[in-house]
């Protein structure tokens, strides 16, 4: 894996459409064309995003499995550009053994890079000890042939790397993808100094400490926002970041960001359904669709006109 290097940029966390209360693959496949099409640099599928705790193992491998082929579809029809990098994780498992089948899984189905939760280790929280226990645990049941990475799933709960999980991280060669979900500009520049000089790139999840983490080091940005104007965020991404037009568009993107907070992933799915026309419906198995409200609707309607004129400037 010496010669494996991440993609920097904009990683969407994909989201899961459905159609009648299954796995919409025409959806699926649209959705990594919409990506494609915006400029993202890869996608971090069967994420938190994507549902996987309300996925079976199986759809959670068929999702893996549609990604990776669409991916590759994409970049044999344009060459111009480099590939998406597809990073995949959907192991939401307790035990070791069941976690080791469902990444295994997942691997087979050709991503990228595989990514491990950093709240399936060490899963009663205890100490740091223990959670890097699991993980050379987990290592040895994982193709070694295959790139790593860490995501800090916000759920069941959020387990936050420490210094000691990194350095762990960093020595065992095998580790390339931080999703941080810190949400914190400082600890993000210490994390980037603490992998300074190893190949471990740390990506921020967080819209509102973007820009300063980018200018800390940060690999790019990896998060629920790019599922709505990932246009923005890749052109965030190419600016100098330095410049008063990169600071007016964190402001933007800092602010919009809270559309997040109106019953996702439903909104989401709402917002691309009318105003990207990508065909969804607004289901989702990890919320409620009766909590997204015509008030939310209507907040999701303005984001959209707002964040179309947005484009429009910053393009």
């Amino acid at each position: 894996m010496t010669d494996f290097e991440v993609k920097k940029g904009v990683y969407p966390t994909m989201i899961t459409p459905y159609k009648d209360g299954k796995i919409d693959f025409d959806g699926v496949r649209a959705l990594v064309r919409f990506y494609w099409e915006s400029g993202c640099d890869g996608i971090f599928a069967a994420c938190q995003s994507s549902e996987i705790m309300f996925l079976t193992l199986d759809e959670r491998v068929s999702l893996v499995r549609e990604v990776v082929a669409e991916a590759k579809k994409l970049a044999a029809n344009d060459t111009s550009r480099p590939p998406l990098m597809i990073v995949a994780s959907g192991h939401v498992s307790d035990s070791l053994d069941d976690q080791a089948e469902e990444l295994c899984r997942v691997a087979a189905e050709g991503p990228d890079a595989i990514i491990m939760i950093s709240n399936r280790l060490d899963i009663a929280n205890t100490t740091d000890e223990a959670w890097i226990a699991d993980a050379e645990k987990l290592l040895t049941r994982l193709p070694e042939d295959i790139p790593l990475g860490i995501y800090e799933c916000p759920k069941p709960y959020k387990r936050l790397l420490t210094d000691a999980m990194l350095k762990w991280c960093i020595s065992t060669e095998r580790f390339y993808f931080i999703k941080d979900t810190c949400c914190d500009a400082d600890l993000i520049a210490h994390r980037l100094d603490v992998c300074r000089g190893s190949r471990l790139e740390i990506f921020n999840a967080n819209a509102q400490t973007l820009l300063p983490t980018l200018k800390s080091g940060c690999a790019g940005y990896c998060g629920v926002m790019a599922n709505f104007h990932p246009e923005l965020y890749v052109s965030l991404w190419n600016k100098d970041f330095e410049s008063r037009e990169a600071s007016l568009l964190q402001d933007y993107l800092g602010l919009a960001a809270t559309a997040e907070s109106l019953t996702y992933p439903c909104c989401a799915k709402d917002f691309l359904n009318r105003h990207r026309g990508i065909a969804m419906e607004t289901f989702a198995r990890s919320a409620d669709e009766k909590n997204y409200t015509p008030y939310q609707r209507g907040c999701i309607d303005q984001f959209a006109e707002l964040s179309a004129y947005m484009t429009e400037i910053f393009k």
